[in-house]
């Protein structure tokens, strides 16, 4: 049995709604990685203090689960070759990496915004 094709709006609007999921859960992974590194790991680390790591540690794994989930999602639903959706995974375990993966993501699928400088054409 075949799933009947999608026609090119209801396409673009799956691909619209997987995007909008990416880049969400990838803003809270890159902001609670950040958290994890800058704050956790010193506490941890140099002042024995491993309370925040215990806290924000299992979060930031369920989240980065969460994370690889809509990166696989957003990659099938946009054709992805598999080599990109890799890049954009492992782009959630680096610190400030899953902010630039979401912007070269976001602009492949979001136009720019129109000129705006009002200087004349010629």
């Amino acid at each position: 049995m075949t799933t009947p094709a999608l026609a090119p709006d209801e396409g673009k609007a799956a691909v619209r709604g997987a995007l909008t999921r990416y880049r969400t859960i990838a803003y809270i992974v890159g902001v609670v990685l950040i958290l994890l590194v800058v704050i956790g790991m010193p506490l941890k680390y140099i002042w024995d203090q491993p309370a925040v790591v215990q806290g924000i540690g299992p979060a930031h794994g369920f989240l980065y689960m969460v994370y690889l989930i809509a990166a696989f999602d957003l990659g099938r639903r946009a054709n992805w070759p598999l080599k990109r959706m890799l890049l954009v995974m492992l782009a959630g375990t680096v610190p400030f990496l899953s902010f630039y993966a979401e912007r070269i993501v976001t602009a492949r699928w979001v136009p720019a915004p129109a000129r705006t400088d009002h200087q004349p054409m010629h």
